[in-house]
């Protein structure tokens, strides 16, 4: 899984997205590429043009951090596109490490049992961990019932968001903001494919989005990398309807590259008293279920 064209891709789009004026270079009038040359960046990153070329041509292997951070002010990234520059640069160290086959990252990977107990705990709001793939592994009450269409109705083990979002209608009436909710969505895949270029499980997740959804493959080939640690999301629950919700995303250190997620409403708001219904619905649901 050679990530050549991945880091070609990445660095052409970050080119591309910044302008002459952007740069402090005068914009000229005859200019065939959008954002700077190659010329351009290799004199701002202080590197020949054939150095920078074979850079953009997605050899990365070897390269200094000293050169990546210069590239990255050239190219005016963010934190998030620097450490995703860099995990990019850090899986090419050694392609014999590229060509050679790695363990493939188990489905039915298997959980600290405290992970769980942890999730039973908060019983107020709806928490989950999630892998960098957005496989759903594990979940509190409240975030089975938050998610009871894709838990239900979902026959893949474990149930991927990023598949329900893009894939199944009832995703698209789920969030309420479905455009926000999917870049978002990208942005931490994206980011996956950088840290861990070696998921097959990822690559085959990206082939069936890609070919399957038009949305998610114009995304894709975006190349955006944001970090997303809290934020607001808008839903529409099929049992309570609106809800809005805040989110922390928290990493599980125990369990290197899954998140625990937990979603909380503002206190005293009509999302806060819609939470407090669905519990009472969950808790319904699992009393008629065990009788």
């Amino acid at each position: 899984m050679d990530n050549r064209e991945e880091v070609r891709e990445f660095l052409t789009s970050r080119r591309a997205k910044i302008t002459p004026e952007q740069a402090g270079l005068p914009s000229g009038t005859r200019r065939r590429v959008p954002g700077l040359r190659r010329s351009e960046v290799a004199a701002l990153a202080d590197v020949s043009v054939e150095y920078y070329a074979k850079l953009e041509r997605g050899n990365l292997s070897g390269v200094s951090p000293t050169v990546l951070e210069a590239v990255a002010r050239a190219l005016q990234l963010d934190d998030a596109e620097r450490a995703h520059l860099l995990h990019l640069a850090q899986a090419q160290e050694g392609s014999d490490a590229l060509a050679r086959p790695r363990p493939r990252p188990g489905r039915q990977r298997a959980l600290h049992k405290s992970v769980q107990w942890t999730l039973d705990a908060i019983t107020t709001t709806p928490a989950y961990v999630a892998n960098g793939r957005l496989d759903l592994l594990a979940t509190n009450r409240l975030a089975r019932a938050f998610f009871s269409d894709i838990c239900a109705h979902h026959h893949t083990q474990p149930p991927n968001l990023a598949r329900y979002q893009f894939l199944d209608p009832a995703g698209h009436r789920f969030y309420a903001n479905w455009d926000l909710a999917a870049d978002m969505t990208v942005d931490v895949l994206r980011t996956e494919a950088g840290r861990n270029p070696h998921d097959k499980d990822l690559h085959d997740l990206v082939g069936e989005l890609s070919t399957r959804s038009d949305a998610f493959r114009t995304r894709w080939g975006a190349h955006n990398v944001t970090r997303h640690g809290t934020g607001t999301k808008p839903f529409r629950h099929p049992v309570v309807g609106d809800l809005t919700l805040t989110w922390q995303a928290l990493a599980v250190t125990a369990e290197p590259g899954l998140t625990l997620t937990v979603y909380t409403a503002e206190p005293g708001s009509p999302s806060a008293e819609n939470l407090s219904l669905l519990a009472t619905w969950a808790a319904t649901q699992e009393a008629g279920s065990s009788t």
